[in-house]
């Protein structure tokens, strides 16, 4: 993608608004504007729980190219295929590989991540929990 094809994006925390309509009920989003200066190429948002919304997830991947969070504040543990269990805490940077399986157990009430995907709209897919013939009896944290 050249310069010419991405506008400038600048986003302001005082500006901010975090808003339901993300993938996850229980997530509240701030869209950092990237989306639209990259012309969908790549999403960049601040995702933060809501207070007393632990959220029910369920073992899912996501077909995209990139994705990788980094822990702001608070903490979130996953189970990812092939990993086991990786908790996720202030200053953590995770990259998930296209398509891995994964599963949120749980996050704390502040939690406040920055996750970054390329494309920015992509599908995601429920997905059976991951066996031991896939790695998933090994939980040992990242």
């Amino acid at each position: 993608m050249s310069s010419a094809e991405m506008k400038f994006s600048a986003s302001h925390l005082k500006d901010a608004r975090f808003e339901d309509g993300g993938l996850r009920s229980f997530f509240l989003y701030r869209d950092l504007g990237i989306r639209e200066a990259t012309r969908g190429r790549v999403m960049a948002h601040v995702i933060r729980a809501k207070s007393g919304h632990g959220g029910q997830a369920r073992w899912h991947r996501h077909h995209l190219d990139f994705q990788m969070y980094y822990v702001i504040k608070g903490w979130i543990k996953f189970a990812y295929e092939g990993v086991g269990e990786v908790l996720a805490e202030a200053g953590s940077c995770v990259h998930q590989p296209p398509g891995i399986r994964h599963l949120e157990i749980a996050h704390s009430d502040d939690l406040e991540l920055l996750e970054i995907t390329l494309p920015a709209e992509f599908a995601t897919s429920d997905v059976a929990a991951p066996g031991p013939e896939d790695g998933a009896g090994s939980l040992g944290a990242a």
